[in-house]
């Protein structure tokens, strides 16, 4: 696979990575890794990370690997990991050989807390989760410690040994870093390292039973695999600290260097893995690649492309400072990709039946349509018209306003690259009163050019012919939420927008997207960009709005 960056922009870490380079430092290595922990499936937010670790190590001629931190068994699984694994390659980007997981190296973490222990630097405390909480202290008041801190190393490696055996109930004994529980960073007053967790692993199964914390396991992790510069988030800051101490008491030589960015936060959605596992698993979404998710998943099946994230992700930087991106942002890049490459056709969402009486009956006859008008180069397609046709029901109004371009009595207009019809008269639904059927007439003069006469036709709409036309269920997403920063309210499920999803039955497609495979984007003209959804079958197509042509919230939020 080709491996594919962002655009390489200046910024802190890049500078980092300069001056280490001048100096140095690393023995000139570059070495970056993405080390996602497999409980839920990638979002944009990782997605940045993706970009920027991978980007960096090919901008530096280095390597990036992929790491599953899976040292917490609880909620991690292989769904996860073939997720993470299939969206990161669909993002653009190959690790090669280098995909390595935490758990491989769970011997060797337990060997490496062995010496922090007859070091001194750590000790088997005996006090339950409450009562170690109750003496870590506060941002103003110094820490207690534990009455178990001044055990011996022989000691301490016995019970660590009877730990790993299996002799001790969960939460019975923990392992904890001897540092200083005076510290102003409460994250360095004696954290614990390890814990008895009797949880299956999806991979080591039953082996083992204690488990080591993110926090030990993540710098160890790095130092083994040759991470120069480990990026991560700003929620992790005030653990690099910790992050020094550890591979500092454990590893000589080159060892790696913490550097943290601002996450992203995207308008109108969570990124909160937290909140994104309680949208699907209370059924507020369709799983976890609904398309109106931000995850990876939910983004590709929607119908974004990896080269408009890609994009996104060079446009918003690497910044020191958390803040919110407009998801107008993100809509704009892939906007702007999809008007390139997605090729047109026709669909009408809300049909409304148009019968040509001075067409032939039984007469069809097939139009030339360019896939895409300004790129010769995705050829064209043959559209069958017939004398019934459906057009989209708001292209017709029973009394339009003065600049209403579109069909009305005593109006005409031209159907897209076919001809120039007039109204002649409407069929009504005796019971509701809704316009069911149009009559019109055609100008077969128009086929290849404007009206003989000269007369202005002002409206071009879109058609499909009735009988060749393809019936389809269309979806269409919008935001799932309805305020900016739902991530900053405590009950967020309230303002899910009721909107996010509209479904569209019997809508009509023509005829050339019959055989569209799940996956594949189109521009409906004048409708928006869609992507054909894996729920298609041969017997109903089914379509998702990626978005529409125009950002329409921008208009209300203008109001």
């Amino acid at each position: 696979m080709t491996q594919l960056t962002t655009a390489q922009q200046g910024d802190f870490i890049r500078d980092i990575i300069d001056n280490d380079l001048k100096t140095g430092k690393h023995a000139g290595r570059v070495a970056t890794r993405f080390p996602p922990e497999p409980n839920g499936y990638i979002h944009i937010g990782h997605a940045k990370s993706v970009c920027l670790n991978f980007g960096i190590a090919a901008q530096y001629k280095g390597t990036c690997n992929l790491r599953m931190d899976d040292t917490d068994p609880a909620g991690e699984s292989m769904e996860y990991v073939e997720s993470i694994i299939n969206d990161v390659h669909w993002l653009g980007f190959d690790w090669k050989d280098r995909l390595f997981y935490a758990s491989d190296y769970f011997e060797r973490l337990f060997q490496f807390a062995v010496e922090l222990i007859k070091q001194g630097n750590a000790y088997v405390c005996s006090l339950n989760s409450e009562e170690v909480r109750e003496r870590r202290g506060s941002f103003t008041e110094p820490g207690r410690e534990s009455p178990y801190r001044n055990r011996s190393v022989d000691e301490n490696l016995d019970m660590f040994q009877r730990m790993r055996a299996g002799e001790f109930e969960d939460g019975a004994h923990t392992l904890r870093a001897k540092i200083d529980m005076a510290s102003p960073n409460i994250v360095m007053r004696d954290p614990v390292l390890y814990r008895i967790k009797r949880e299956p692993h999806y991979r080591t199964g039953a082996q083992w039973v204690i488990y080591p914390m993110y926090d030990f396991a993540h710098c160890l992790s790095d130092a083994l695999e040759g991470i120069t510069h480990s990026i991560c988030t700003l929620e992790f800051e005030n653990n690099r600290p910790l992050y020094d101490w550890i591979v500092e008491r454990l590893i000589t030589g080159s060892r790696p260097q913490q550097i943290e960015f601002a996450r992203l936060s995207v308008s109108y959605t969570v990124l909160s893995k937290r909140r994104l596992i309680e949208l699907v698993e209370n059924g507020h979404v369709r799983g976890w690649d609904d398309p109106r998710m931000p995850t990876v998943a939910g983004m590709r099946r929607r119908g974004f492309t990896p080269e408009a994230i890609r994009r996104f992700c060079s446009e918003i930087g690497v910044a020191k400072n958390d803040n919110l991106v407009d998801a107008s942002l993100l809509e704009h890049c892939v906007r702007e990709d999809l008007n390139e490459k997605a090729p047109r056709a026709m669909g009408v969402l809300q049909p409304l039946r148009v019968v040509i009486d001075n067409y032939p009956e039984g007469g069809t006859e097939e139009f030339e349509f360019a896939n895409h008008p300004q790129n010769p180069g995705m050829g064209s397609r043959k559209v069958p018209f017939s004398r019934v046709l459906y057009i989209e029901r708001d292209d017709f109004l029973e009394d339009p306003p003065k600049k209403y371009h579109r069909l009305g009595p005593g109006r005409e207009v031209r159907l897209r690259n076919a001809y120039v019809i007039k109204y002649e008269s409407m069929v009504k639904d005796p019971k509701t009163g809704m316009v069911v059927e149009l009559h019109c007439t055609y100008d077969p003069e128009t086929r290849s050019g404007p009206p003989a006469d000269g007369r202005k036709i002002p409206g071009v709409i879109h058609w499909v012919s009735a009988e060749h036309c393809i019936p389809a269920e269309v979806r269409l997403y919008d935001r799932l939420f309805s305020i900016q920063d739902p991530g900053k309210e405590e009950d967020f499920l309230k303002f899910m927008n009721p909107d996010s999803l509209k479904i569209m039955e019997n809508c009509c497609l023509e005829s050339s997207l019959k055989d569209a495979a799940p996956g594949s984007g189109y521009q409906f003209e004048r409708m928006g960009y869609f992507c054909a959804d894996k729920d298609s079958s041969a017997g109903k197509l089914v379509f998702n709005r990626v978005l529409p042509l125009r950002d329409t919230w921008a208009k209300i939020k203008n109001k």
